[in-house]
């Protein structure tokens, strides 16, 4: 798509990232201001599975459920597949076309049978000092672009954010210490919407089952309405580490959902039903 877009050229692939991106700049003589991005691609995709989906149910093949529609910040592709020279011109008219992306799939899809998901990764990065950051106020500025995306929904429409430290060959760009940082991230979310936050999804590496990792959540200060959910499943170590990381958790939370640590992506199609049983078969556990 950047590719495609007039005014920006491409200056070849950044070595040494934790993904390998070829790098966008502006052409000589461009204003940022009159950059134009056409369709992202996101609600195309949004609105055809939201026709599978809606076939599925009435199939009844799947249960009454909310369709989940998962984005990207904006800063991810602007930090990952731009130019330090242009990052801070360029994400405002990124912003704004993710925005329009948004409607679109809002518009598409009944609100009351609709959640969307603010995938919060990079920013995790740059917290992390892994990254480089063309944000001033770094924290502040991540959080006022995390509240402006989850007030963007529309209020009858669900939303959540998944907190991630990245799965590029399903490897992190940092190993969290524990929970601390995506906890004040959290609360602050919390703090600062205006929109309801349903749930937060927090990750967890696979090596981590002692409680040290688990304890920031005691300081985790969610609404009641809010669901807490831990990315614990692993399909390496399966129910057994599963198991292992849930009771590692429950010495610093009560309840929470499970979830692998980021999503059902990169994966062989094949995999899925394996995966959805082991979910099934710890879920229980952590309630």
């Amino acid at each position: 798509m950047f590719e495609k877009t007039p005014g920006l050229i491409t200056g070849g692939v950044e070595e040494g990232e934790y993904s390998r991106t070829p790098k966008f700049r502006l052409r000589d003589g461009v204003d940022p201001a009159a950059l134009r991005f056409g369709a992202l691609g996101y609600a195309e995709a949004a609105r055809a599975s939201w026709e599978v989906f809606q076939r599925l149910q009435a199939a009844g093949v799947l249960p009454d459920a909310r369709f989940q529609v998962s984005l990207p910040t904006p800063m991810a592709p602007i930090r990952l597949h731009f130019d330090a020279s242009v990052q801070a011109a360029v994400e405002p008219v990124y912003e704004a076309a993710m925005l329009r992306e948004l409607e679109l799939i809002t518009d598409a899809v009944p609100h009351d049978r609709l959640s969307i998901q603010w995938d919060t990764a990079v920013e995790f990065g740059m917290l992390e000092g892994v990254f480089p950051s063309w944000i001033p106020d770094l924290e502040q500025g991540i959080l006022d672009r995390l509240i402006r995306l989850g007030d963007a929904v529309p209020a009858d429409v669900e939303v959540g954010y998944h907190l991630c430290y990245g799965d590029s060959g399903h490897r992190h760009f940092v190993e969290p210490k524990d929970t601390g940082r995506l906890v004040a991230v959290a609360n602050a979310l919390a703090d600062g919407l205006t929109h309801p936050l349903a749930w937060i999804h927090l990750p967890v590496p696979i090596g981590r089952t002692d409680p040290a990792y688990f304890a920031p959540l005691r300081d985790l200060r969610l609404p009641a309405r809010t669901e807490l959910y831990l990315g614990l499943v692993h399909a390496t170590d399966g129910e057994d580490g599963a198991r292992r990381r849930i009771d590692a958790a429950l010495t610093a939370a009560d309840a929470f959902g499970v979830a692998t640590e980021c999503g059902f992506g990169r994966r062989p199609p094949e995999s899925v039903p394996g995966l959805l049983a082991l979910h099934a078969a710890v879920a229980g556990l952590a309630t």
